[in-house]
């Protein structure tokens, strides 16, 4: 396939120790693991850290100096499409998310006393962060709507307001908060990024949300939180007074393309189910699953799309490593929505395929049907991305 032509040396190298350990570790355990609160199952993913720190592939795509691979963004989602077919891959491999967005928005605006204080220890896995910006009160597809404000009093910001969807707060050591901070600056520099410690007094977890059911705990949950008069120091602050959306837009882009080469990993796994239940599941004497035409065209059209959109993602990630994020923008909402919906697509075909099975929590399917149906909505909805393109293709024509 054409991926093999762009994949480096270096890629080239590391994907095949990767994919055995994943194999071997990983996917024949991942979905005991999911039925266990994380801090049961928190001992044995640190023992596998440990031996992903002692094969050198740590921070895959992070800066060497912080123990990092220092892998390009193309090779960085090769890397993504290999851990991301089991929901702990990324947690392994310290380029979870929110983490990593958080460590590089540390990494290009911090101050030195916050890489110090903050940076360095999400780097070696000492504890976790979160970060806070979508609010129940206001559309999350209209950023410049916030509610929560954060207000200099001296050497002080006093921050209020109510959060929610703030992804692995439980258990985290700090959040990065979304907050107006200049309400009668122009739209895009009313806001600003400030670090607050979960341990602040006035910032209260008020419930972790259950999705389809399952509310989770630790790392993969999301919570609802309340900022009530949580007073930190205006050191805290990130970056430039009113540069949080600037910063926001800077973390997106790239985190663009880890989701969904990660939904590729899925995808692929998936793929992987689908096909061998197929081919081995006996149907009536001697016919089997597989050679019916319409779980055959099932088959053959969750292979195309998901090679399409895989090459979308990388040709994505080509252009941002070569003209820039700017450049590539109609490309990042193009591939946000179109691999959102294979993702949907290839795993409700392999829920099919599998019939009751599917639906159980016997496979790894339901899982991921119940937590990437969120896909489609997080960092911008589909509907979203789509004008947004529309838009932007149609002043050609003006």
């Amino acid at each position: 396939m054409l991926t093999e032509l762009i994949k480096s040396d270096r890629v080239k190298a590391l994907l095949p120790a990767i994919q055995a350990f994943m194999a071997e570790e990983v996917f024949p355990n991942d979905l005991a693991w999911s039925k266990l609160p994380f801090g049961e199952v928190l001992p044995t993913l640190e023992g596998l850290r440990q031996k992903v720190k002692a094969n050198g592939w740590w921070l895959p795509c992070f800066d060497p100096h912080y123990g990092g691979m220092g892998l390009s963004l193309m090779e960085h989602a090769f890397v993504s499409e290999a851990i991301g077919g089991s929901p702990f891959g990324y947690y392994l491999f310290n380029c979870q998310a929110p983490d990593i967005g958080n460590m590089e928005l540390l990494h290009l605006a911090g101050t030195d006393a916050q890489k110090e204080k903050y940076l360095q220890p999400l780097a070696v896995g000492q504890f976790r962060s979160c970060f806070a910006m979508t609010e129940p009160e206001y559309a999350g597809s209209n950023p410049v709507r916030l509610g929560t404000t954060a207000t200099r009093e001296g050497d002080e910001y006093v921050i209020n307001g109510h959060k929610w969807f703030t992804t692995g707060f439980d258990g985290s050591e700090l959040t990065i908060v979304m907050a107006v901070t200049d309400p009668a600056a122009a739209p895009y520099q009313r806001a600003s990024m400030i670090i607050v410690p979960t341990a602040a007094p006035g910032l209260q977890l008020i419930r972790n949300l259950s999705i389809m059911g399952h509310a989770g705990s630790g790392w993969p949950s999301h919570s609802e939180i309340r900022f009530d008069n949580v007073r930190v120091p205006a050191e805290n602050l990130l970056g430039a007074e009113g540069a949080g959306f600037m910063l926001a837009q800077v973390r997106l882009g790239p985190g663009r393309i880890h989701h969904c080469m990660r939904w590729m990993g899925i995808c692929e796994r998936a793929f992987e189910l689908m096909c061998r239940y197929a081919a081995t599941r006996e149907i009536e004497d001697g016919v089997f699953l597989g050679e019916k035409q319409m779980v055959q065209q099932m088959i053959a059209e969750s292979r195309a799309e998901i090679d399409a959109a895989k090459l979308m993602v990388l040709s994505t990630a080509l252009l941002i490593e070569k003209a820039g994020q700017r450049a590539a923008a109609e490309k990042i909402s193009a591939i946000k929505f179109f691999t959102a919906k294979v993702l949907g697509d290839v795993l409700d075909r392999a829920i099919q395929v599998h019939g009751g099975l599917g639906i159980t929590d016997d496979t790894i399917l339901a899982l991921y049907y119940r937590e990437e149906r969120a896909a489609r909505i997080y960092d911008g909805t589909d509907e979203t991305h789509k004008a947004s393109l529309a838009r932007k293709i149609l002043k050609k024509y003006k």
